[in-house]
């Protein structure tokens, strides 16, 4: 029995869903709470285990959350990253880093360096969410 944390999540505040991915706000990582993850439905662990097409509307749909946590958030970069090695179940993190959250410039797992100093709109998972709806009305 697969006992994946991602494919039977619970809890979750989903953004965006289609049969083939999710988008959900993460809000338990206190170095970045301006956190996206985008998850693959199926259980696999790699880009490689995905036909082409998959691997295209997986990347178009990590793209489209940069761009509207970019517009939301205005942050000094974001940070994308597909690691798995806890969770072998292939998702990519979306990361607004800030230049005074917890551990700019380094990864924001690493240790902190001070304490964060955003402030975020408490509203915007629902921002994303909005402009995640309107770019996937257009297509992917």
């Amino acid at each position: 029995m697969n006992h994946c944390p991602i494919c039977y999540a619970e809890n979750e505040e989903i953004l965006l869903q289609t049969p083939n991915l999710r988008v959900i706000a993460v809000h338990n990582e206190a170095g970045s709470p301006a956190f996206c993850r985008v998850i693959w439905q199926q259980h696999v662990a790699e880009m490689t285990d995905l036909s082409a097409p998959q691997r295209t509307e997986l990347m178009e749909a990590v793209y489209r959350v940069e761009a509207a946590m970019r517009q939301v958030f205005r942050p000094a970069k974001i940070n994308l990253a597909s690691l798995g090695n806890v969770v072998p179940h292939l998702h990519w993190h979306v990361i607004a880093r800030f230049d005074n959250d917890a551990s700019f410039p380094a990864p924001i797992w690493a240790a902190a360096v001070r304490k964060h100093g955003m402030t975020l709109p408490d509203n915007w998972p629902q921002q994303i969410k909005t402009l995640l709806q309107t770019a996937f009305s257009d297509g992917l």
